[in-house]
């Protein structure tokens, strides 16, 4: 087992777990579903074709072939962001003829032919994610992400990730580097005292340090079992929710690209 290390930060994002058409929800932190629909792009896989296991990566000695449900995630929540609403109108103002389908395939009146629908986004969030999971499946994921086939995207097209995505794709130990090493964005810089900063972290297994029968905190509708358009479905995956004291040091300053690229790429010579 190995990892990887993501950095999932842009103008918006958005990651939902109940909408439907009128109103598409957002998670408070990237879900489950979200970044396998995101490594699937990477690799160019079509819907129907997301959740297909990688035979051709196969280890020695190995029965089956890995999956997306190999894999675990932890998230280490930087900056929450801030909720915002987008209000849309669908269909109005065209002639009945080019008005909008109801359910029995017939078409709306004009005086119902406006859907209206609001969707929700997280604005100036930044995570950090821990993928942890098979070596080959993680080689994989962070070779694609760092050469998509297909746009990537922070859960919906309009949502464009920030550069650099990948902060380090072949990690030994992908969590120990989020509680100890991985550069903190943050809008405020610590105090003149503060020697920690307590940082929210989302598990999807008991975190280090506490009993295995330790009940979730909550669960999240995010386990995908499907992704093609019209027969999405999911299931529910508990979630464990910490807070973390991270060392001060970690905070990236004002200009956190400059200690990304660092930690990335090593002090330039």
């Amino acid at each position: 087992m190995t990892g990887l290390i993501l950095r999932l930060a842009g103008l918006l994002q958005s990651s939902g777990e109940r909408g439907v058409f009128h109103y598409r929800d957002t998670c408070a932190f990237p879900t489950r579903s979200s970044l396998i629909g995101m490594f699937a792009a990477a690799q160019g896989r079509p819907r129907e074709h997301a959740l297909d296991p990688y035979p051709h990566l196969k280890a020695p000695g190995d029965t089956t072939a890995p999956s997306h449900r190999d894999l675990a995630l932890t998230i280490r929540i930087d900056q929450p962001g801030t909720l915002y609403r987008d209000f849309h109108t669908v269909g109005g103002g065209r002639p009945r003829e080019q008005s909008l389908h109801t359910g029995d395939g017939t078409r709306r009146k004009p005086a119902a032919s406006t859907l209206v629908s609001h969707r929700d986004y997280l604005t100036g969030a930044v995570f950090i994610v821990a993928v942890t999971g098979p070596a080959l499946l993680i080689g994989h994921i962070a070779e694609t992400l760092e050469r998509p086939r297909f746009g990537l995207f922070l859960g919906r097209r309009a949502c464009l990730p920030d550069e650099p995505l990948v902060l380090n794709p072949d990690s030994p130990d992908p969590v120990q580097e989020l509680l100890t090493r991985t550069p903190l964005t943050r809008n405020r810089p610590p105090g003149p005292d503060d020697t920690h900063l307590p940082t929210t972290f989302i598990w999807e297994h008991p975190p280090p340090g506490t009993d295995s029968a330790t009940p979730p905190d909550r669960e999240s509708t995010s386990e995908p079992v499907n992704l093609t358009r019209h027969a999405r479905r999911h299931l529910p995956r508990p979630l464990w929710m910490t807070t973390e004291a991270l060392p001060a040091h970690l905070y990236a300053g004002p200009r956190p690209l400059d200690a990304l690229t660092t930690y990335k790429h090593g002090a330039p010579s």
